[in-house]
C-alpha cells in the first residue's frame, strides 16, 4: 500500500529589513544645471549664484565638478553654517556634518548645536546634511557609546520641533551635488520672486 506524501506547510519568505538592503545602482552624473526656469516655454536668462563655503569647515565640499552651476565660489566665514549663497548669507544657511561629527554634536556638544540649529530655524531657508546613510545612523557605533537611538531620535525632533529640514546622503560626493543643487535652486527661487516671475522654474509646475 503506498502511502500518499505528505505535504509539509510552505515556510512563509518575509521580506528582508530596508537595513540590509545594499546600494547596487550608482548614481548617474549630475546634469549641466540643476533646473532651468522658463516662461511660456521660453528659458529665461537667469544670473549664476556665487556659492560661499565657510573657511572653518573641516573637509569642505567641493564644488569644482559644478563650476558651471556657479558664477564663482569663494572661501570666507560665515556668520553661521558652512556653505550660502553670496547675498544671502543671513536666509541662507547649510550645515553639514559626517556621522562622527553628527553623533559628537548630539553628545558631547549638544547644547552648542542645539543652540545653532535654532538660529537656523528662524532663515527661510535652512538645511541640515549629514553625509552618512540613515541605515549607518540608526546601526551600532563600533568604537563610541553613543545609543543610535537617540542620534535617529534626536534629528527627528529637529524636523518636528525645530520645523527644520535634514537629508542625509551615502557619500560625501553625493553630499556636494545636494547640497549644491540647494544652493542653486535658492539662488534661482529667490531672483525669480524679486524680478517678479513668481516662486515657479515653469508655468503650472514646481
Amino acid at each position: 500500500m503506498l502511502l500518499e506524501p505528505t505535504c509539509m506547510p510552505r515556510k512563509r519568505t518575509l521580506i528582508p529589513s530596508p537595513l540590509a538592503w545594499t546600494t547596487l545602482n550608482l548614481p548617474v552624473p549630475h546634469p549641466p544645471l540643476p533646473v532651468v526656469a522658463e516662461r511660456g516655454g521660453t528659458q529665461l536668462r537667469t544670473p549664476l549664484p556665487v556659492a560661499i563655503v565657510d573657511t572653518r569647515e573641516q573637509n569642505p565640499l567641493s564644488f569644482r565638478r559644478f563650476r558651471g552651476w556657479f558664477a564663482k565660489i569663494e572661501y570666507r566665514a560665515l556668520p553661521l553654517g558652512d556653505y550660502s549663497v553670496k547675498g544671502m548669507e543671513d536666509t541662507c544657511v547649510v550645515e553639514r556634518k559626517d556621522l562622527a561629527d553628527l553623533i559628537c554634536s548630539f553628545t558631547t556638544n549638544r547644547t552648542v548645536f542645539v543652540n545653532r540649529l535654532r538660529r537656523m530655524a528662524e532663515r527661510p531657508h535652512s538645511l541640515l546634511v549629514v553625509t552618512s546613510s540613515l541605515s549607518e545612523i540608526k546601526s551600532e557605533y563600533p568604537y563610541r557609546a553613543a545609543n543610535p537611538n537617540r542620534i535617529t531620535q534626536s534629528l527627528i525632533a529637529v524636523l518636528t520641533g525645530l520645523h527644520l529640514p535634514f537629508i542625509c546622503t551615502d557619500t560625501h560626493e553625493l553630499g556636494e551635488e545636494i547640497v549644491a543643487s540647494y544652493l542653486y535652486q535658492t539662488f534661482l527661487y529667490d531672483w525669480l520672486d524679486r524680478n517678479g516671475h513668481g516662486r515657479h522654474l515653469s508655468d503650472g509646475d514646481l
